[in-house]
């Protein structure tokens, strides 16, 4: 079970940091796509993050019994 969360955390992480990436890109880069996109992908970010954080502290929590 640990390991199954292991790789979906792996997963999740991934696409925090594939978000990031898009969207710094997207501020550095401007113009209509930045404008139109800009805030759905930090949005975006932050659930991402959320459910990561969720799934670490699930692991935590599993490991500890």
């Amino acid at each position: 079970m640990t390991s199954l969360l292991t790789i979906v955390l792996v997963i999740a992480m991934a696409a925090v940091l594939g978000v990031l990436l898009m969207g710094v890109y997207s501020m550095g880069r401007g113009g209509e796509f930045n404008r139109k996109y800009g805030n759905l992908l930090m949005r975006w970010r932050i659930i991402l993050q959320l459910v990561a954080v969720g799934i670490m502290v699930l692991i935590f929590y599993i490991n500890q019994g």
